[in-house]
Parts: C-alpha cells; structure tokens; sequence
C-alpha cells in the first residue's frame, strides 16, 4: 500500500512550496483543522460587533472570516504573498466589495506593528481591540514593541500545540525535523508554560488560557499528505533529501491512523494564553 501511495503522488507531482496549488491545499484541507480554536478563542474574547481583531500571520484569512462573520472589523497581516491574497479573496463579499472593510498587510509581525505606530493617537478606530497569534508565535521583543504601540489593557492571544504526547500528529510531524537535520525547525511543541513565559518575556499581563480538541481529519491518504505539506513544515526535509523519501516516511506516519473506510483521524490538543498589554 504505501509504495502504491508514494509512487503515485510522486508521478503526479504533489504541489511545490509557494505554489498557488499548495496555497489552496492549506485553505481547502488543512485550516479547517483549526477551526475550533479560533471559536474557542473568539466565544471566550466575546468577539462581535465592535471589537477590532488584528491577525498576526493571518495566512489565507479563515479565522479572519470566523471574526468577520461575527461582525468584528479585521485586519490581517502576513509575510506570504500568495496566502494573503487568497484571504483577500475570501474576505470579499458576494458582490465583490468587502464585508467589512478588512486590510490586509503584506508584511512580518513588525511591520504591522509599524502600521499601529503610524495611527495617530486621536483614530482610536484603526487600532485593534484584539490581537490574535494563530499562526507562528511572535518573538519576545515583536510583544514589546506591539505593547508600546497597542497601549494599555488590549488583550493578546498567543496559540499553538499543546504537549506532544496529545498530539496524534506528532509523530507524522517529526518526520519533517527528522529528515531536515537538527539546524531546520521542526513543530514549536508548546510545554506546560511555554506560551505563558513567551508573554512574560513580551512585557505582557497573564489573564487566563485555555485548550483545545483540534483534531486533523482527512478523507484518504492523498488528502492527509497533501494537507500537511501544506503547512511547509516539511520543505527543508525535501531540500536536505528528496521528495519521494519525505513522502515514504510520511505516509508510513500517518499509517497507524488510517481507518478501515480509508479515513485518517488524528486527535490532537492545542493550547492558547490570553493576556493584556
């Protein structure tokens, strides 16, 4: 079965990273993944009309639209191109005008910073009520910094994996770091006060956190594997080796998950730290 699997993408050439291919496999198979903790986030932030949500590493905007639809006003920012423009897309109302007048910024974390800085002080309604961080975590001094900008009491929300042993995907997940060599980043596993010591060290206040059943299901193989190399985690493992390697040992990961009907289900349990500027 995996060899079958294996040649088989391998001849019909799975998407390259950057690809607008691979940019849609990440919008249509794997974001979704991640749906219950922008819900569970927003229900906790009470996030709705008149609450301004700024998504740090937006990607192709799906939570932005789960704010959106709650009738927040949102502003995305991220460094890749191709996913930003597809959130643009999915942003705009049936009519082709936006739904509410989201803006997105093509940019690091800094430079959305920047643009909070260039508010003046009197156009409170530019600047965020809510700071999300859904895709990569912010470093330290990125928190200071937007701190600095946001002023006093806005609240943050830092998210990622919860521990590795709740995580069905791990092991599908370290086959990335495996094959990529100890000098690449593998999956930032998040320990029992990880993403509480990253706000610390951010000059931020502790509020609260929270965790959150994100299980990853696929409707076959092909679909799984294509989901999570969506995710470019394992693009410096086919620099370092090759494609058909990243993808044997992939699919042999993902083997002990596949049921009989051919699903693959994965549960896994990511966490989230709310605090305040």
């Amino acid at each position: 079965m995996t060899p079958t699997l294996v040649h088989h993408q391998q001849r019909t050439h799975l998407p390259a990273a950057g690809s607008a291919a691979r940019v849609r496999d990440w919008a249509e198979i794997q974001e979704r993944m991640l749906v219950p903790l922008y819900e569970a986030v927003y229900e906790r932030m009470e996030t709705g009309p008149g609450t301004r949500v700024l998504g740090l590493g937006c990607g192709t905007g799906l939570a932005l639209l789960l704010a959106a639809g709650r009738g927040a006003d949102v502003h995305g920012a991220d460094a890749d191109a191709a996913r930003l423009q597809l959130a643009g897309q999915r942003l705009l109302g049936a009519d082709g005008t936006p739904d509410q007048a989201p803006r997105l910024t093509h940019g690091t974390t800094l430079e959305a910073i920047e643009e909070i800085e260039a508010v003046e002080a009197s156009d409170t309604g530019l600047r965020p009520t809510l700071v999300t961080a859904f895709g990569a975590l912010p470093q330290p001094d990125e928190l200071v910094r937007l701190r600095a900008a946001l002023g006093r009491g806005v609240p943050v929300v830092v998210a990622g994996w919860g521990p590795a042993e709740r995580c069905a995907a791990a092991p599908a997940l370290r086959v990335a770091t495996r094959l990529a060599g100890p000098a690449e980043a593998g999956p930032d596993w998040c320990g029992r006060d990880d993403l509480e010591e990253l706000a610390v060290r951010g000059g931020l206040r502790l509020e609260g956190s929270g965790r959150v059943a994100c299980p990853f299901g696929y409707a076959d193989m092909e679909d799984a594997v294509r989901g999570l190399l969506s995710t470019e985690l394992y693009d410096s493992a086919v620099r370092a080796t090759d494609e058909e390697q990243v993808l044997k040992e992939l699919v042999e990961a993902l083997h002990p998950h596949q049921r009989a009907d051919g699903t693959v289900w994965m549960p896994n349990l990511f966490r989230y730290v709310v605090a305040r500027t």
